[in-house]
Order: structure tokens, then sequence, then C-alpha cells
């Protein structure tokens, strides 16, 4: 590696063709970004300042690429910089060039052949800067001054759009603006590709700018290290159309959740959505000897075509797309693992149609019944994430699947019918997130035409205004302001209209009778109330047990046979109770001194949460939650071993006593290990056990 600084203008004017390799982000630079470079450069306008560094420029100077007369330079790092600096120079030859003024346009001529063109050369290499896709078009577009390609890249025609207007606007002349640009320094980073590791200099460089995302180290680690020719092939074959299913919006967002889904879905954990480059090469490298590059990369393109089947709901199958949209109405990303294990199976065979779509109405009735009975949704990653290992999907698919959620118990258990119509029934629905989801099936359950619940409003039939009439009073009763309190906003009061304006807060024999009253109403919500005399506290509770009813014909419970759902629960507390030592296996390390540290350690743990549970393994002793390992303590002869499922760079560890264990074998399943020796040293270990612990309790 030769690394020195230079100026970035004869750096530029080398004779070589800077080239964008394929497995680089497209250009991504935006207004943010410019305007800064654009500041940067007017600030070397002052005689004092010598020069202004912009940063680092990266390439691979010679190796297997060096293949034309043309010197090409892969530039690894710094190509939104050089694309930028590229687009402002392109503005100024064009505003040198319509100025009108001769030496304006001789400038403009140098500008063109010796920073934007290889004045010499013919074809394609007669450009200083390829870029790759959609951007390569559009900027060479800009700088032969020509008609932009009917599908261009946004960014680049904004970007350059940006630098016309400021330099047009600029209280700089145009020869200033260019002795603004000739102070600009880079350091200049060349690479051997046969001597130097072009990946790992690439992770460990620190760009200004737009930070790299995970999408992009994940794209760079799958491509740099591959032949040209191979690069094309998988890019182009597999990489490239994945990219676009997931859109140019949205892409790095969804690239990342998708990403960590499938890694939850091919390892069983959940990696932290900060980590997922990091356990994505981990991933990579225990798949050594077990599938190639090329076969990750198949398997990855296929289950990214569930995963956009399930975010954007683009199934072909309407049916089955009804569902994934109900689903996503209810925003449980988490479920994702699990759904993309469903997919897979549908898609190769090994679940049927009717059987997908029932256990994608069991999810979302886990999910919806799991939310009226406000059970804490900090257990649903894990659940999703582990369940589908849980089921034999050899015997019977869908009835295996039925007892894997009817067997949880707890804050992981699938609410039962009494439980759920209680809840139900008595819940704040108004104020619920899912209120127009939950109206929309109620109104449309066994309804061929279903009713567009967006285009109505949400009507409290006792009204919401605290200072009832005396109609409404006297209707209620005496105990009025109570039931109006406790009513006010349940599913009994609750309906839908397209005439809320009008129905206001009228008695209810004129919000009954009037046009586009609940008489006069398409909505089914209304027919019991179109039949009543009075509205009050009986009706309420009597409407609100009669949808608790429907609520559970649409959110059912899944049904199996009484005896096999018995078998299960029994099987699985034997199951347990199998894997577990006593403590007494321990009994050679764990004595005097140290046996004190880890009671002292054991108390402090079970105390986190009354959901944490111990198990005691022959190696060591496992803490969990939701039953995932957050810390297991290995007994050693002077100390105890504290194995963390952690990364090294989540860990806040001020005292630098972990170490990563990730390749390393290990008795424990954490990443890290931390020893703990004395019982000082207590109140440490337990705030690294917390930072364990809760990042096994995020959500996301």
């Amino acid at each position: 590696m030769k690394a020195q600084e230079a100026n970035l203008l004869k750096f530029l004017q080398k004779p070589a063709q800077f080239v964008i390799p394929i497995y680089q982000r497209p250009y991504s630079w935006t207004l943010r970004q410019c305007s800064q470079l654009w500041k940067d450069v007017l600030s070397a306008n002052d005689e004092s300042v010598s020069g202004h560094f912009l940063g680092s420029l990266v390439y691979i100077e010679k190796g297997i690429y060096q293949v034309t007369a043309m010197p090409l330079l892969l530039v690894i790092d710094g190509q939104q910089r050089l694309t930028t600096i590229s687009l402002l120079l392109a503005a100024l030859s064009r505003a040198l060039k319509t100025s009108g003024d001769e030496e304006n346009i001789r400038s403009a001529e140098k500008i063109d052949n010796y920073y934007l063109f290889n004045q010499h050369e013919s074809n394609e290499d007669r450009f200083k800067l390829l870029l790759t896709q959609t951007d390569k078009e559009t900027f060479l577009a800009i700088i032969e001054n020509r008609r932009l390609p009917d599908s261009h890249s946004l960014n680049v025609v904004t970007n350059f759009n940006y630098f016309e207007e400021q330099i047009r606007n600029s209280k700089l002349s145009l020869s200033e603006i260019a002795n603004c640009l000739h102070k600009l320094l880079v350091v200049d980073i060349a690479l051997d590709h046969q001597n130097d590791n072009p990946q790992l200099i690439f992770e460990s460089l620190n760009s200004t700018g737009l930070d790299l995302s995970p999408a992009d180290l994940i794209r760079n680690f799958v491509l740099m290290s591959l032949p040209k020719e191979e690069q094309e092939k998988i890019y182009g074959g597999y990489w490239y159309p994945m990219e676009k299913r997931f859109g140019d919006t949205d892409y790095v967002q969804l690239f990342n959740r998708f990403m960590r889904d499938y890694l939850t879905v091919e390892t069983g954990s959940i990696p932290n959505i900060g980590e997922v480059y990091n356990s994505f090469k981990q991933y990579v490298f225990n798949q050594t000897g077990k599938r190639t590059l090329q076969q990750i990369i198949e398997h990855i393109f296929l289950f990214s075509g569930y995963f956009v089947k399930l975010v954007f709901a683009r199934e072909e199958d309407e049916e089955i797309n009804q569902i994934i949209r109900d689903i996503n109405s209810l925003k449980v990303e988490v479920a994702y693992p699990f759904l993309l294990e469903l997919y897979f199976d549908y898609d190769h065979g090994l679940l049927p149609k009717a059987d997908f779509i029932e256990i994608l109405k069991i999810i979302e009735s886990y999910v919806f019944r799991r939310s009226i009975c406000g059970i804490p949704t900090n257990s649903l990653n894990t659940t999703f994430a582990t369940i589908g290992k849980e089921i034999d999907k050899t015997t019977n698919y869908l009835e295996n699947t039925k007892l894997a959620f009817l067997v949880k118990d707890s804050y992981r258990r699938f609410p039962d019918d009494d439980e759920f119509k209680r809840e139900f029934a008595v819940k704040d629905i108004y104020n619920l997130r899912n209120r127009n989801y939950l109206l929309r099936k109620l109104e449309n359950h066994d309804r061929k035409e279903p009713v567009i619940v967006e285009g109505y409003t949400i009507e409290h039939i006792m009204p919401q205004n605290e200072n009832l009439s005396p109609e409404w009073k006297a209707a209620l009763g005496e105990d009025w302001q109570r039931i109006h309190n406790g009513y006010l906003h349940t599913i009994g009061n609750l309906t839908l209209t397209g005439y809320n304006s009008e129905l206001s807060d009228r008695p209810f024999a004129e919000k009954q009778k009037m046009k586009g009253g609940f008489a006069d109403s398409p909505i089914r919500l209304n027919n019991r109330l179109a039949t009543l005399k009075s509205w009050n506290e009986p009706e309420i509770i009597s409407r609100a047990e009669e949808l608790a009813n429907l609520a559970t014909k649409i959110w059912a419970m899944p049904q199996v046979e009484a005896s096999l759902l018995k078998k299960e629960k029994v099987e699985k507390k034997v199951g347990k109770r199998e894997r577990v030592y006593s403590i007494e296996v321990h009994n050679l390390y764990l004595q005097g001194e140290l046996l004190n540290i880890f009671q002292e350690l054991r108390k402090r743990i079970l105390n986190i949460d009354a959901s944490v549970q111990e198990e005691i393994k022959r190696r060591y002793i496992a803490y969990k939650l939701d039953g995932l390992n957050f810390v297991d303590i290995i007994p050693r002869k002077k100390q105890l071993i504290l194995s963390l499922k952690l990364g090294i760079n989540e860990v806040n560890d001020p005292n630098g006593i972990c170490r990563d264990v990730s390749e390393v074998g290990r008795w424990g399943n954490g990443s890290i290990e931390a020893p703990l020796s004395s019982s000082d040293q207590i109140e440490y270990a337990m705030s690294l056990i917390l930072q364990s612990f809760n990042k096994q309790n995020e959500v996301e």
C-alpha cells in the first residue's frame, strides 16, 4: 500500500480512468453532503488557506484488473467525493462556456481535458470516471451536455443542478471558484491487489460524508474478493436484481431488516440490527465446507423474494395476500423470521396452500389476541425466532404448528377464548393503534362485498362530550358519570358512520332515525342499533359481549384434540426435567469463597426479573429469558467465567475485562467472556450481565 498527500486536481490529471466496481453502492450523496462540500470549497478562498483536506481516495492500482492500455484504477473508498467533485467541475465548466468570455472558455476546455476526459482516448476510455448502473449513463450525459436517459439517477441530476445554482448565485467569480478547487487535497492511497487486502482496508477506513450501511458492507464483502468475471455474474444475476426488489427509496433500511431476519432463520439467533454485518461474516465463515459463496447468495436471493412479498404484500395469490396485509396491519415485523420459513416451505411443496393460510391466520390471531389482552410484546421476537425449530414438519406440519403455539405459557401464551372475550369487551378500543384494522375485520366478516372502512369515521354512540345533555343523562340513569367514564371508548359503544358531524351529540333516538343514522346505514355494526329503543349500560354490555363472541370467530384459537394437547404439555415438562442437572454437579469448583460469590451472583441475576429462568447444565449454569441464554456461569478452580450474549463491540466494559471468544471453542453460549474471582467484582459483573439481559429483552 502506498499513501501520500496529493492535490486533488493534479491527482485527476494523471492519465488513468477511475472505475467504480459493481459491488460499490450507487451514488448516494444528498444535498446535505453537497452543501457541506460546497462550503468546504469556498472556505479555500481565504488567502491564508494553503489547502483544504477532503479525505482519502483508495483504489486498486494494479493486479488482476490491469487488462487494458489505459490504466484502470478501481475505487474502493472515496467514490462519493470523487463523483461529487466531478459534478462540480462539470457545472463549473458549463458556466465558463456560457459566460461568453474567451479566457473562460479556454479554462472550461482545460477542465474538460484535464479532469473529466482523457482527451487522447476513444470510446469509454475517454472518460476519467465511470460509475455503475444507472448512475453511469446519467453522469456521462451530464459531462457531455446531452439529453438525460429516461430512467436517470435522481441524485446525480439533483446534485449537478445544485452546483449550477450555487455557482450562478455565488459572490465569487468563476475564476475564484476554480482557484478554490485547486487548493483541495486528498490522501492518495494506492493498493496492490496481489499484496494488499482491500476488504480489510475498506472496513478500517473512517469515511467522511455518508456512512456505509450494513447493506453496503455486506455487498462489498461478498463481491470484492471475487475475480471480475464472478463479480459480474453474481452481481448481475442475483445481487442487483435483489436490490431492485427492495426499491430505491427504502433499500438500505429494508435490506438490513431482511438480512437480520434471514440470519435469524439460518442461525436461530437474532443479531442486533447494528451487528448485522459482523453476524453475516461469521455466518459465511461457518458455512465453509457446507455451501459455496454462490450457493449462499442464491439462497439469500430466494429468501429476499419471500421478504419482499411480505413487506409489500406482493403475493400473486390474493387470498394469501389479504392475510399478509392483515398481519402487516398489526406491525409485527418480529414475526418475519417464522413467516420466511413458512414461505420457503410453502414454495417447496412442504406446506399445502390451505395449511399455509391457516398458519398465517394463527399468527394473526396470536398477535392480535395478545395485544387485546395486554401481554407484553418483548417476548415475541424470540418466540418467532425459535418456534420454527420446535415444529416437527415431517409428520403433520399444521397440527404440530398449532401445538407449538398452544403449549406456550405465561407471557408467551396464546390467550384462550375466555380471557380474550373478557379483555375485548372492556378494552379501550378507540385509542388502540389497530382500531381501524379491528373494526374492518368485524364489519367485513363473512362479507363478499367488503366495506372500505377508511371511508368512514368512528362514532361514539354515547357521545364523547363530558358535558352530556339532559336527555343523555336521563337515558343513562343516576350513575351516568360512571357509565360514561367506564364505557365511552369500549367496543360496545363504538361503531362506524359516514355522518359523524351530523350525528354529533344528539340523543340516541335522533341518531337512530335521522337520515344517515343507525337505522339508515349500510354498516352491519349498526344493525343492532337500528332496533333498540334506548342506549344504556345493559345495552352497551350486551353489544360488547356480542361483538366479543364474533371476535373469537374472526381471531380464532387453534383447535386440536384435547388428548394431543395434554400429551404435548406433559412431554414439554418432562423434556425440561430431563435436561436439568443438579447444582451438585459443580461441587468440584463451587466451594468456599467461590461458592459464596456464586450464590450472591445467582440471587442478583434471578432478581433481575420474574421471567429469568435458571437451568443447570453439566458444564455451566445458564440464565435465560424467553428460553434463550443471556448469561452462562462457568465455574473454574479459582474463578467464575461469565459467558455473555453480546458482541465485543456492543459491550460497555470500561474495565476492559471482556474477551472476544466468538471464533474460539468455549463451554458457554456467549460471544464474550469475563472473569469473576472476588466479591467486590460482583457489582461490575452485574453491570455486564444487565447489558446482555437488556439486549435479549429488546423487541427490535
